[in-house]
């Protein structure tokens, strides 16, 4: 659009977002509303999206988006096992460092929200220099079988998406 204003809908709609979050539309929430998505709109115009291959990357971003989904609802079911029955089956905690072929900045933040919302696993440590992960598994049985699954479902995906 504009250079003050480049992103006009998803301005109007961070502003919107600040009234319907402090639930008042006095002048001063209105002014800071109207700067925040001013702001908003200039910073995100700052973004650099990947050009080309659109319709591909939306059935690669639905598929993880999907895998998502679903471990984090088998994430949450092993780890109320682990809480509710705490006797039954042995819990191996452990640090996992695995080698990443994924570098693109938007990708390995998007990996780290991944890992986070995942229940039972946490990002502990990531080495730009070696491009090495660490990540602590609650209950880790078979680091390698995680480390293939990992690089299959998550890695792979991204780096369709990213790169």
């Amino acid at each position: 659009m504009t250079r003050l204003l480049p992103y006009p809908l998803f301005s109007a709609a961070l502003a919107a977002m600040w009234l319907l979050l402090n639930a008042s539309f006095e002048y001063a929430q209105v002014l800071i509303g109207a700067v925040l998505g001013l702001a908003g709109g200039l910073l995100f115009a700052r973004l650099k999206a990947p050009e080309g291959r659109t319709r591909r990357r939306a059935r690669t971003v639905l598929s993880l988006l999907w895998l998502m989904l679903l471990d984090v609802v088998a994430s949450n079911i092993a780890v109320l096992k682990i809480v509710f029955q705490p006797g039954i089956g042995t819990r191996r905690p452990g640090f996992l460092s695995m080698p990443l072929q994924l570098r693109h900045p938007g990708g390995l933040a998007v990996l780290a929200c991944i890992i986070t919302a995942t229940p039972g696993t946490s990002w502990a440590r990531y080495d730009a220099s070696r491009n090495v992960l660490t990540i602590h598994v609650l209950d880790l049985v078979d680091e390698e079988a995680w480390i293939n699954q990992f690089k299959n479902r998550y890695e792979r995906r991204l780096m369709e998406i990213f790169q």
